[in-house]
């Protein structure tokens, strides 16, 4: 790799955002400056990117030769009551750092997600034209549109339901559903209403940081990869199916129900499977088991920033 290879990370103190962060760390002719905005340490840079002048400044000072951006709003009900909000992170701010990007022909990797398809044709493919169910979703697709038409040289990786080291368990979708199912373990306990009507593909966030730091090395070495790349794990579960592959990690007699029909309040589409067939054909990609990676990520609970015995 080039000595002096420089990589903007923005959005580092989240869930994928950490991962990205100790992957592209061990790479060690990189220099590597990392951006945060409410979990900002001494190794980050605090950014608000809905602050145009302020990711400007930022990337005119730093001059990356590649940025990714991990920092959105990915929280579909949040979304959903403030479309403003998830058009200033997921859409604006994208074009802010295009902006930005282009006029010193950095490359720009950004993330998006499976939600910008409805659901109802699984697997889905880079081409095939996207569909969202909700506001999430819009504001997603809005924000590749508005970075592959920025002139930047860009590329955009949709990734699925990611989970991975949690902060606290409410962090992914996956790992929230943890105190529940121990919940209902409990002698006396109410079951615990765990959806079996939507299949998920949980993926693993160590996994998408080497799949994102493969593509930069490509990068690095001249061969940009640029438009919509996916990736995605294998293996279709409910969260109901999720709920009980925990169960057996913690060994708890967990009691669960399935609900079979949609309940949330916000429109979640049914099955997306993300074809990742063009980055398997690059090479890219690594795929860690369900059950080996969620052990990993349990080993703590129920304190997740606890040490490992």
């Amino acid at each position: 790799m080039t000595q002096g290879f420089r990589v903007a990370l923005i959005g580092a103190s989240g869930l994928l955002g950490r991962a990205v962060a100790g992957e592209l760390a061990d790479v060690a002719s990189w220099q590597v400056v990392r951006t945060a905005h409410s979990r900002g340490d001494a190794q980050s840079v605090k950014l608000d990117i809905r602050d145009d002048t302020a990711v400007h400044a930022f990337i005119e000072h730093e001059k990356p030769d590649a940025i990714v951006v991990a920092a959105a709003e990915r929280r579909p009900d949040i979304c959903e009551n403030d479309p403003g909000l998830a058009r200033a992170l997921n859409v604006d701010a994208l074009c802010s750092i295009a902006r930005a990007a282009r006029a010193l022909n950095s490359w720009v990797l950004s993330i998006s997600t499976d939600y910008v398809f409805d659901g109802t044709a699984p697997p889905y493919f880079p081409a095939d034209p996207p569909s969202p169910l909700n506001a999430y979703g819009r504001s997603k697709f809005e924000g590749e549109r508005a970075l592959l038409d920025s002139g930047a040289n860009a590329c955009v990786l949709r990734l699925p339901l990611l989970y991975g080291p949690v902060l606290d368990w409410s962090e992914s979708a996956v790992t929230s559903l943890t105190p529940a199912i121990v919940k209902s373990s409990g002698a006396g306990a109410e079951p615990a209403l765990m959806d079996a009507w939507a299949t998920r593909y949980p993926t693993f966030t160590p996994d998408v940081a080497v799949v994102i730091r493969q593509m930069t090395e490509r990068h690095a070495r001249g061969e940009a990869i640029t438009g919509i790349t996916q990736w995605s794990g294998d293996e279709p579960m409910t969260k109901f199916d999720i709920a009980e592959h925990i169960a057996r990690v913690l060994r708890v007699e967990a009691r669960l129900v399935a609900q079979t029909t949609p309940a949330d309040s916000t429109p979640r589409p049914r099955d997306c499977h993300l074809n990742s067939g063009a980055l398997e054909t690059l090479g890219i990609g690594r795929r860690t088991r369900f059950d080996t990676a969620i052990a990993q990520v349990l080993a703590n609970y129920p304190d997740p920033q606890a040490p490992s015995q």
